[in-house]
């Protein structure tokens, strides 16, 4: 073997090696996901600077999980929250909108519960509408539209639920998403 045989393969904690270009691993890496959205801070900068979330892919549909989002979102945060979806009048007893554009503001962050096949599409309705940060919820993954956004000027969140994501910085849910039972005198984000 030859150091012309080996290629330099990132890990997903940021180191890199070099490996057999034919090897299992080094194809198995090449195979995963390459691209990194904001860390931790980052999302918590997001978060804190918001004022309004618009649920793209919304549903009256209490057993989906944009409804319970949603839910989350108008009872434990002072986000404005708007719903989209162009099959409904009305979610959670606010008006529906059945596209960005129909929003009464550009929203701070679009939350999305779409197909991954259906993110460039909306990618470029919320570049169509100024909004500067799309969150794709947590098991929606598409990286060439995220690499896209990005080199458009959005900030995208992908495959994270932001509810969670809200719970844990405001010390309501551990890692993993449970209850920590915790009370805290610390100032909650919203």
């Amino acid at each position: 073997m030859t150091m012309t045989d080996l290629v330099p393969t990132q890990l997903q904690n940021g180191l890199t090696c070099s490996l057999p270009a034919d090897s299992p691993l080094a194809k198995l890496l090449k195979s995963q996901r390459t691209w990194v959205g904001p860390d931790a801070k980052e999302r918590l900068r997001i978060l804190r600077d918001a004022k309004s979330v618009a649920i793209v892919g919304a549903s009256p549909n209490p057993a989906r999980s944009s409804y319970f989002v949603g839910t989350y979102l108008l009872q434990s945060s002072d986000f404005r929250v708007y719903f989209v979806n162009p099959n409904a009048d009305e979610i959670l007893g606010q008006k529906a909108y059945p596209d960005l554009a129909s929003l009464p503001e550009v929203p701070d962050i679009v939350d999305v519960f779409r197909k991954a096949s259906d993110i460039p599409s909306v990618i470029e309705n919320v570049l169509a509408s100024g909004a500067k940060t799309v969150w794709v919820q947590l098991g929606i993954w598409n990286e060439e539209a995220a690499r896209y956004g990005e080199e458009k000027g959005l900030t995208v969140v992908m495959d994270r639920c932001i509810k969670v994501e809200h719970a844990r910085f405001n010390g309501g849910l551990n890692l993993f998403g449970f209850d920590t039972g915790q009370i805290t005198s610390r100032k909650g984000l919203r």
